[in-house]
C-alpha cells in the first residue's frame, strides 16, 4: 500500500509502538506489558553531558596543542583523550536527537511541529 502525505496530521504513536520497525526481540513474558523506556532520563542525561563533553574536548585539544616534548601527560595521551571526549559528545548529541524525535512523534508533533498563525 502506497502511503502519501495528504496533509493530514498523523496520530501520535504510543510509546509501546515507538522505536524501530517491529519488535527487536520477542517478549519473554518476564517484562511488564506496559514497560516504557526512560526517554525523560535519556533527555536529561544527554542535555547535561553534551555540553560537558564538548567543553572537555576543547580543553584537552587546547592542552594537547600547548604540550611540549617530554611533558607528562604526553601529547599523544592528550590527543587520545580529546578523541574519546569528542566521540562521547557525538553520541550524546545523536541520543538527544533520537529522544527528541521520539517524543515529538509520541505527542503528535509530526513534521513542521507547532507553527504560530
Amino acid at each position: 500500500m502506497d502511503r502519501k502525505n495528504t496533509g493530514r496530521r498523523e496520530e501520535p504513536v504510543t510509546r509501546r509502538n515507538s522505536g524501530t520497525i517491529g519488535r527487536r526481540s520477542p517478549r519473554t513474558g518476564t517484562e511488564p506489558v506496559t514497560a516504557r523506556s526512560a526517554l525523560g532520563l535519556r533527555l536529561l542525561l544527554s542535555a547535561v553531558f553534551l555540553p560537558v563533553f564538548v567543553a572537555l574536548t576543547v580543553f584537552f585539544a587546547l592542552w594537547a596543542a600547548d604540550a611540549g616534548p617530554g611533558e607528562s601527560p604526553s601529547r599523544g595521551t592528550l590527543v587520545g583523550t580529546t578523541v574519546v571526549c569528542a566521540v562521547v559528545a557525538l553520541l550524546a548529541a545523536l541520543d538527544l536527537l533520537v529522544v527528541l524525535r521520539r517524543r515529538r512523534r509520541e505527542r503528535g508533533g509530526g513534521r513542521g511541529g507547532r507553527r504560530g498563525g
